[in-house]
């Protein structure tokens, strides 16, 4: 029995066997330690960015970037160690990378897009904005696209080419915002008092900021009413409830002065 174990050893075929055996075990064994130190490596990358404040969705960018390119190494280097040779490697990363760009010029240009925009920096996660008749508060800037979360609560995905191409109103950008509202007023009703009722309101409205100070302007003479355009201005993340409730209390304190606010009208006079 040891002498056929012998034998069998002594084959030609038994020391390449055991030779490949050997350099698949290695190159499972790169494979599993890399991939252990890339997710090692990136958690230790989110720590220190986040301890430097780095704005949330570069943060997120740069791992996903770091874990890509790392994970691309320890492949290459797992083939390696399994006898690959590394120009043929390299040649069909090559060709590949070649293909890869062809077919997915649109992917690569929203890649491109994605790094201006984290450069330049027009939004932060958590900024509401609007880009090209769309709104909602950006979510995350991703490598391909952004996503936006929509009033009712939905997810926007917008492609990065789009969102750097087009422009955008960053509606939280600035710590104060000015609210602007058109409220008629009948030709019979003096003007001078409907102001005087107005800014009573806007008084009263602890949301209303001192400075800079509300505009009352005439807008303009329509056709069944003059238009009166209010211009108060509040914090930005009151905006939206106060512009509201200025709109109630105006109604109320008009109707309850005897001043009307009007709905179109017209006379028609057949001879």
């Amino acid at each position: 029995m040891h002498s056929l174990l012998e034998r069998i050893a002594n084959l030609p075929w038994a020391s390449y066997a055991a030779h490949w055996a050997l350099r698949l075990s290695l190159a499972l064994l790169v494979l599993l330690i890399g991939l252990w130190l890339t997710r090692l490596a990136t958690r230790l990358l989110t720590r220190v960015l986040t301890r430097m404040n780095v704005d949330p969705m570069l943060r997120e960018f740069l791992r996903n970037l770091a874990s890509g390119a790392l994970i691309v190494v320890v492949v290459v280097g797992a083939l390696d160690q399994a006898g690959v040779p590394m120009t043929s490697i390299l040649a069909a990363l090559g060709a590949a990378g070649l293909a890869v760009a062809l077919a997915l010029r649109d992917s690569l240009s929203n890649l491109a897009a994605g790094v201006v925009l984290l450069l330049l920096k027009p939004f932060r996660a958590g900024d509401l904005i609007g880009i090209g008749g769309q709104t909602g508060k950006v979510e995350s800037l991703r490598l391909m696209h952004t996503v936006l979360l929509t009033p009712d609560n939905c997810e926007l995905i917008l492609p990065n080419t789009r969102v750097a191409n087009e422009p955008i109103m960053n509606y939280t950008a600035r710590a104060s915002r000015r609210i602007d509202l058109i409220i008629g007023i009948a030709y019979r009703d003096e003007v001078g008092r409907a102001f005087d009722i107005v800014r009573g309101v806007l008084a009263a409205e602890p949301r209303v900021l001192k400075e800079p100070q509300p505009a009352l302007l005439v807008d303009r003479l329509a056709e069944s009413s003059v238009d009166l355009a209010i211009r108060p201005w509040v914090a930005t993340a009151d905006y939206l409830e106060t512009r509201a409730e200025l709109l109630r209390k105006l109604k109320e304190a008009l109707a309850t002065a005897g001043i009307d606010v009007p709905f179109p009208q017209r006379e028609l006079r057949v001879v």
